[in-house]
């Protein structure tokens, strides 16, 4: 037990000092039990979902998916920046819409930087593309982001429904971060060599691991278009995942797998934040966002980007939430715009960065604070309000 507790690191306590607030709340009333129940059966298929497609996503990267994606996308480049850089927005995007912010962030981003480092490309351009992506492009499906998964639960939208409202907005949300990336990261002169070696095709560790991992994407993205429930189609690929783990390579399989982190935070956040609401911050919250005067979807939006930036995307989420009416779809998915789009700002503005910047510290780049808030600021000021203008242009 000492050995578990000294390698927990800052975040790990400030999650279990969550849980146990939360469960201190709980045992002194402030938060009925029955309330706190209630929260609980609310996020129990999330917390499924959250658990299988972390660990889904893991395997998948061991078997070394992504890796070859990533090196076959260098490859495709040719030496050519712009062409890289259209195939690698393209693929973080693709992985956050269907595999989940977190797994673009944290598992896609030691790809990247793995990949520039045998190829001569500069770092940062890479690490940035998989960080403004897992956040701005996780809009369009239920499964790209938690807070979306709260939203189809609270509306009773279907996977398909919420697609076809989100898809405009979420093609403005990708297009305009493309834009200030290319503008901030990607030109000629940020970028660094004007041309890169295209990497040499490694050869693949296990194929049959390989293979099932290319299967199980498939079929788990199959799962999501035929809008079967998402957490158990999550839970499928997980299990087939560590069965051929199991056959396969058997060391991998680790506890360090579950997501244990992430899911006390989830299980704190939903006992925190009700209690909270119940004295004093719901009221905080309507006041900040407002009376709707005809600006209520971008004010909503304004705070939503804001408080995530101030105190993480999912406490804003779910503190604002309790105050936006649900008779109109709007405000909510307005909402849904600046807690998904707006978390570019601060390094703790969402779990995904803060995880995003572990792995740059671990691979030894630096990301300069001022261009970082800086940047972000700009993107948020201008993809923010486009976003929601989007959203209300097709009500």
């Amino acid at each position: 037990m000492a050995d578990v507790l000294r390698r927990l690191g800052i975040l790990d306590w400030i999650r279990l000092g969550l849980l146990g607030l939360g469960l201190l709340f709980v045992a002194t009333g402030l938060l009925p039990v029955r309330e706190a129940w209630s929260e609980m059966e609310r996020i129990a298929s999330i917390l499924l979902f959250l658990a299988a497609v972390v660990v889904l996503a893991d395997l998948v990267k061991e078997a070394g998916l992504f890796d070859a994606i990533a090196t076959r996308l260098a490859t495709l480049g040719r030496g050519d920046h712009a062409a890289l850089f259209l195939l690698c927005t393209v693929f973080a995007s693709l992985v956050t819409v269907f595999l989940n912010l977190d797994t673009t962030a944290v598992l896609l981003t030691p790809v990247m930087l793995a990949l520039a480092a045998r190829t001569g490309i500069a770092a940062l351009p890479l690490a940035m593309t998989t960080l403004w992506l897992a956040n701005t492009a996780s809009l369009l499906l239920p499964v790209s982001n938690l807070t979306n998964l709260l939203v189809v639960g609270r509306v009773g939208m279907s996977a398909r429904e919420f697609a076809g409202r989100l898809w405009f907005p979420q093609l403005v949300a990708i297009a305009i971060t493309m834009v200030f990336l290319w503008v901030f990261f990607w030109r000629r002169g940020r970028r660094g060599a004007d041309r890169y070696a295209p990497p040499i095709p490694e050869p693949i560790a296990d194929p049959v691991l390989f293979r099932t991992a290319t299967w199980v994407c498939v079929l788990f993205i199959a799962a999501i278009l035929l809008e079967l429930p998402i957490q158990f189609a999550a839970l499928a690929g997980a299990a087939l995942m560590v069965a051929a783990f199991a056959w396969r390579d058997r060391a991998k399989l680790t506890l360090a797998l579950v997501p244990w982190q992430l899911l006390i935070f989830v299980v704190a956040l939903f006992l925190v934040v009700p209690t909270l609401s119940r004295h004093g911050l719901a009221a905080l919250m309507g006041t900040l966002i407002g009376a709707d005067t005809g600006d209520g979807a971008y004010r909503v939006a304004a705070a939503g980007a804001v408080l995530s930036n101030l105190i993480d995307n999912l406490p804003a989420y779910t503190a604002l939430e309790r105050v936006v009416p649900t008779d109109d779809r709007e405000p909510l998915l307005a909402l849904l715009i600046g807690t998904n789009v707006g978390p570019v700002i601060t390094p703790w503005a969402s779990l995904a960065t803060l995880l995003w910047f572990e792995w740059c510290r671990r691979r030894g780049v630096r990301v300069p604070m001022r261009t970082f808030v800086l940047t972000g600021t700009v993107l948020v000021v201008v993809a923010v309000p486009a976003t929601v203008a989007a959203l209300l242009l097709t009500a």
